[in-house]
């Protein structure tokens, strides 16, 4: 039975990596859907673009941040996008 099953994890947990771009799960961390934080807004409601939009703010220096400026560096902005589709999936 364990052989047989043994195939099946691995392709699940392969699927599960390849819906999440490198970085997106992080960002539930502190955006999570049920977190009461007004400091650390959850991104549920939001639109992918608007998400996108604000990494790249955070990216080059427009929108003040403390940790989120320095997190947004680390992508580009065609993996911002992906980030930003796959949070409001």
């Amino acid at each position: 039975m364990r052989r047989a099953l043994f195939p099946l994890l691995l392709l699940t947990g392969a699927a599960l990596a390849e819906q999440a771009p490198p970085g997106a799960s992080t960002c539930l961390g502190c955006h999570s859907a049920t977190r009461v934080a007004p400091a650390i807004p959850s991104l549920r409601g939001r639109e992918a673009a608007e998400i996108a939009t604000a990494m790249r703010d955070y990216r080059e220096g427009r929108r003040p941040a403390t940790l989120m400026d320095r997190l947004a560096k680390g992508f580009s902005e065609e993996e911002s996008q992906a980030i930003a589709a796959w949070v409001v999936r």
